[in-house]
């Protein structure tokens, strides 16, 4: 059986990267496929040797810092891409992978991280932090009308829609009118583990401290956790994590003596924070979120905000939510959490669902049973 792979396009390592890496691991053998290749430094390291078949943006001017604006050419991109020769596609998707032309001898698996948010429900947001003048938006909502009507009419060619999550099933529902298997993306929870020797249960009100790691973009709500710890100086939170909203955040952080930012961390020096910590702090609406299960996976509960992802990946044996994205629900919410002990036991238990070994094993299954 010969096997294509699509991603949208491979700049960054991330989350949909590493769900790209499990899908090369079960077919190692696949070809694959992507918009542009221009890959940062762990990227080159994980696609060491591999060759990328790239679409004609990769040639474009510009493209390599400024690939996304090309983003009204990327449904014509992804229809060059010869695949006729292929028995099984998969698009790893949450733009425009899964627009690609298969016919009817070809199998269409289509994992999707989420349809294109700013072209559905996430426009009007999408356009007012554009910061774009109103001429340039008018411009943007009909280009953003066609990408849609586009999208909308490639879902009739994905055979299998697997979705990261049931909140993103919900969505592939309501934009595609598709039903959507439900595969969680993989955590790497033989590295991420509980420290030797570490008590077997949690134990809330020591002299420890919160922690949240995250990359600083205003839908994570960083700032409204900081401001929720700046109202309780009783309780010291760490912060881990830069980006563009790192300066607020920081100003937040300048007035209250409880809160600690270590800027960017990653690896042993993420997962010992990671250990250490009383809770992890999840205040994003996000499509699935590794962060909560890496931190369940080194035996650390979590208190999120309660819509999205954190609904499949937190359960009660492994922590609380918060019904509203303030800092006064977040704060009602640690106070509720500190009422409670958690085994450490059972948020690791928790944390190995969504294990690697886990991902490959459910994909296989899925797209198996979908063929009988």
């Amino acid at each position: 059986m010969k096997v294509a792979i699509i991603h949208d396009w491979l700049v960054t390592w991330a989350g949909a990267e590493r769900v790209l890496a499990q899908l090369l691991r079960v077919y190692p053998d696949a070809d694959l496929y992507s918009t542009v290749y221009f890959p940062d430094e762990e990227m080159a390291k994980q696609l060491q040797g591999r060759h990328i078949n790239t679409s004609f943006i990769q040639r474009l001017p510009g493209a390599k810092k400024h690939y996304r604006n090309y983003l009204p050419l990327m449904p014509i991109a992804v229809e060059q891409f010869d695949l006729s020769g292929c028995d099984l596609v998969i698009s790893s998707s949450h733009a425009v992978a899964k627009g690609v032309l298969t016919g009817p001898d070809q199998y269409h698996v289509c994992y999707c991280h989420s349809p294109m948010r700013y072209a559905w429900d996430l426009q009007h947001q999408y356009l007012k932090e554009s910061g774009a003048g109103k001429l340039k938006q008018m411009v943007m909502c009909y280009l953003l009308h066609k990408l849609r009507l586009w999208d909308y009419r490639t879902s009739a060619g994905v055979d299998l829609f697997i979705a990261n999550s049931s909140f993103i099933a919900r969505r592939i529902d309501k934009c595609y009118r598709r039903l959507a298997q439900v595969v969680h993306p993989p955590v790497d929870t033989e590295f991420f583990c509980p420290a030797e020797g570490s008590d077997s249960v949690n134990t809330p009100g020591s002299e420890k401290y919160y922690i949240t790691a995250s990359r600083m973009v205003p839908y994570k709500r960083i700032d409204l956790i900081a401001q929720a710890f700046a109202n309780m100086p009783d309780k010291k939170l760490r912060i881990i994590g830069d980006g563009p909203e790192y300066d607020k955040v920081s100003a937040i952080a300048a007035q209250a003596d409880n809160i600690e930012l270590l800027g960017y961390c990653a690896g042993d020096i993420l997962r010992q924070q990671l250990r250490g910590a009383e809770a992890f702090i999840f205040a994003a609406e996000e499509d699935f979120g590794i962060a909560p299960v890496e931190a369940q996976a080194c035996g650390i509960p979590v208190i999120a905000y309660g819509k999205g992802g954190a609904l499949d990946s937190v359960s009660e044996e492994s922590g609380v939510f918060f019904p509203e994205q303030s800092a006064q629900s977040l704060i009602e919410a640690v106070h509720c959490f500190e009422l409670q002990v958690f085994s450490r036991q059972q948020c690791r238990e928790n944390a190995e669902r969504f294990s690697e070994k886990m991902f490959q094993k459910n994909f296989i299954e899925k797209v198996k049973q979908s063929q009988l």
